[in-house]
């Protein structure tokens, strides 16, 4: 069964990237007690910095798989950013729903989430792109195209009908025309970026 674990918002707050360029970022989200509103653009209380690759009426809410963070806890301890087994906490991967139960590979674009208890329907419509600021995050060049490779990189969500979310809801998920998975629209994405 698919569930919310926590529900996450944050706002846009100065980022310092490697080399020293510093950029406005919401990347850095917090969980919130309680519910949260998600409306066509999004939750509320909920910033996006850059509003060319995050946020809008396709992207108004980014979800992450809570079965990849061991495995970034990992990348982590090997690549030297942790030396101890640290817990990311929810938001960190600047997921404003960490959730159990969907992964990229058995999630296609088009399918819908109805949120139990609530109005709230949320429909799949892209693979997050990972960039410099989850790189940065992250502590570790490859951390981008590790996420690619791994095909963990978590989705966008439209919100089709409004309604209210919380930790612990759980998601019943609806088909839709599956013509394509979550893994394989962000591999394709990035080989026609590496060939283009």
């Amino acid at each position: 069964m698919a569930r919310v674990l926590q529900v996450c918002v944050g706002t846009a707050r100065p980022l310092r990237l490697p080399g020293g360029r510093t950029l406005l970022s919401s990347i850095g989200k917090a969980p919130v007690a309680g519910t949260v509103m998600a409306r066509a653009l999004g939750l509320d209380g909920d910033e996006q910095a850059d509003l060319n690759v995050h946020g809008g009426l396709q992207k108004a809410v980014y979800a992450y798989p809570s079965e990849h963070m061991a495995f970034w806890r990992e990348q982590r301890r090997a690549h030297g950013v942790s030396i101890f087994d640290e817990a990311l906490p929810p938001g960190f991967m600047g997921e404003n729903l960490l959730v159990e139960g969907l992964l990229e590979s058995a999630l296609w674009i088009g399918d819908r989430l109805h949120v139990d208890g609530s109005a709230c329907v949320l429909r799949v419509t892209a693979p997050r792109e990972p960039c410099g600021k989850f790189t940065a995050v992250m502590g570790f060049a490859e951390a981008a195209r590790l996420m690619v490779r791994e095909a963990r990189c978590g989705f966008y969500l439209a919100v089709d009908a409004p309604g209210v979310l919380q930790a612990g809801a759980t998601l019943r998920l609806t088909p839709g025309l599956r013509g394509l998975r979550v893994a394989d629209a962000i591999r394709a994405k990035w080989a026609r970026h590496r060939h283009g």
